[in-house]
């Protein structure tokens, strides 16, 4: 059984979004070398491409056409140019795409993230569906939007689209971060207007009553960042910490599940062993600075109850349902 990898090719854009996690110090790619290294040292079942605009790197077309040949299934999330913009040929390596929607009106979109992008957003769903490539919105759950997640959900219905929604995590600001309150709001907005397919954010899945209250990333799910360091989740916070490279790949293999990062993000803390959330989601945590505590939105540690209501849909496959702590809905 094979590995489930997120990889940002590159954190260049077309774009400067205030909410966006990437790194904006420097431009950084993965050349197709490296996506080489990475698939001779372990073994790479699915992979998915985010953090920047990943058509923008010059190799991109050299990589698909790599990935694809050695039928690795791919996923890729744009802001609506790679997706407009690339060959069909390129487009059909893809298992499944997701653009980039946070709100559920064109002013609103177009003031978060520039004028034309609802526009551009929606050419991109439908050449998608042109092209018979299944299509995902992909919403960050903000502390600007969290009242919209139900408009979001009949957005995407309207557009023959899916709903995967992350929640906000801090990495650079707190401007758009959810406080408790808002978080909860968000999900049952969520849950009241969608279906879901999948759940894998921890605090949400022991909410709703389900089992394996765990989070995926540091099992089987690693990421490769811009600078080629592999870490546990995209929101890591590394703290001055040099993480192995993917040059340190071909030595370390599957043993680098055992460096203190994937560790760390695959721990429940004592202080939260007996309570439902087990600890939530470890990035929230350790970018929070309280690693050892409980995730800020558990309802239990406060000594409150709290279930969604929720209605299952049909199972899907869709590469990044459960490779990270996210949400899809229909």
């Amino acid at each position: 059984m094979g590995y489930s990898v997120g990889i940002g090719l590159t954190n260049d854009c077309n774009l400067n979004c205030a909410h966006c996690y990437r790194d904006t110090a420097r431009v950084d790619r993965i050349s197709l070398a490296q996506v080489k290294q990475i698939c001779e040292a372990i073994p790479v079942d699915a992979l998915g491409m985010g953090t920047g605009e990943n058509a923008l790197h010059p190799e991109f077309a050299a990589i698909v056409e790599y990935l694809a040949g050695r039928g690795v299934k791919l996923s890729i999330a744009s802001n609506g140019y790679s997706l407009t913009t690339i060959p069909e040929s390129l487009l059909r390596a893809f298992h499944d795409v997701e653009v980039s929607i946070d709100f559920a009106s064109e002013a609103a979109q177009d003031t978060l993230r520039g004028p034309g992008n609802w526009a551009l957003v929606h050419r991109a769903m439908a050449r998608c569906h042109d092209l018979g490539i299944e299509v995902s919105i992909l919403a960050t759950l903000m502390r600007t939007n969290y009242d919209q997640m139900d408009r979001l959900v009949a957005l995407a219905r309207q557009n023959r689209a899916n709903l995967r929604v992350n929640a906000y995590q801090a990495v650079k600001s707190d401007a758009y971060r959810l406080s408790y309150e808002q978080f909860w709001e968000g999900y049952r907005r969520l849950f009241t207007e969608g279906l879901v397919v999948s759940c894998s954010e921890p605090v949400v899945r022991a909410a709703m009553g389900l089992g394996d209250v765990v989070s995926p990333c540091g099992h089987r799910s690693i990421r490769f960042n811009p600078r080629g360091q592999v870490i546990p989740c995209v929101y890591w916070p590394l703290d001055g910490v040099a993480p192995p490279t993917i040059a340190d790949l071909g030595r370390l293999g599957a043993s680098v599940f055992e460096i203190p990062a994937f560790q760390a993000a695959r721990s429940v803390p004592l202080s939260a062993s007996d309570c439902r959330c087990r600890g939530g989601c470890a990035a929230r945590r350790a970018l929070n600075g309280r690693l050892d505590s409980h995730d800020d939105t558990c309802p239990w540690v406060r000594g409150e109850e709290l279930q969604l209501d929720w209605r299952p849909a049909p199972a899907k496959d869709l590469m990044r349902s459960s490779n990270v702590c996210t949400t899809v809905v229909v």
